[in-house]
């Protein structure tokens, strides 16, 4: 069964948001209808990307393709793309450090300087595992539906060491959640002008 749960960083994260300036918005996770409607209201463009449902990404012996690979082809929108918003859930939680390395590898030249990110992590890296995943009901309210399964490659790192690996993004503001779960707010940070191309189109949009 579904449950709601508001947000305190939500808020920040879409203050952008408004009928005339146009954001390209980066989702990690399946197109639930209701972020789907809820982002319908905005001029922005999503681009949805299921890392989930390419767990695990650990490299394993035998592996006929580098985690960087593998991201690279993951994460393969069209020249030119960029984002202005990102919205991450709690899919770090199911990546190791050089999983994290290889993902931000790819997709920090294609952060805009101003990029606002959300995510989830924990307060204690002995916390136990909530799959769900996650859709937006309003500025400040999301929607968690349970997976049928555990995810695999569940083992979250510690606050600081997780903001050491993002590079580009830093830590704005944080709020911590029951069950040591916390919720993070990240805004853009050494993201030079000569890391933004014009705007593009991807192979999956709203």
């Amino acid at each position: 069964m579904s449950e709601q749960q508001s947000s305190q960083l939500l808020p920040g994260l879409f203050e952008r948001l408004n009928e005339e300036v146009r954001v390209n918005v980066l989702h990690i996770g399946p197109a639930l209808p209701e972020t789907v409607e809820f982002f319908s209201g905005y001029r922005c463009k999503l681009f949805f990307v299921d890392l989930f449902a390419e767990l695990p990404l650990a490299f394993e012996e035998g592996d006929e393709l580098t985690v960087q690979q593998r991201m690279q082809d993951i994460l393969d929108f069209d020249p030119g793309t960029n984002f202005d918003l990102c919205l991450f859930w709690d899919v770090f939680n199911y990546l190791d450090e050089e999983c994290i390395k290889a993902f931000m590898a790819c997709l920090r030249p294609m952060l805009t300087p101003g990029v606002a990110a959300h995510a989830f992590g924990v307060h204690n890296t002995r916390a136990a595992q909530k799959a769900q995943r996650f859709g937006i009901l309003s500025r400040s309210e999301l929607n968690l539906r349970p997976r049928p399964a555990p995810l695999p490659g569940y083992a979250p790192l510690p606050q600081a060491r997780l903001q050491s690996l993002l590079k580009g993004l830093t830590v704005q503001r944080s709020v911590l959640l029951a069950e040591s779960r916390l919720e993070l707010l990240f805004r853009g940070a050494g993201l030079g002008e000569s890391l933004v191309s014009p705007r593009g189109g991807a192979r999956s949009g709203s």
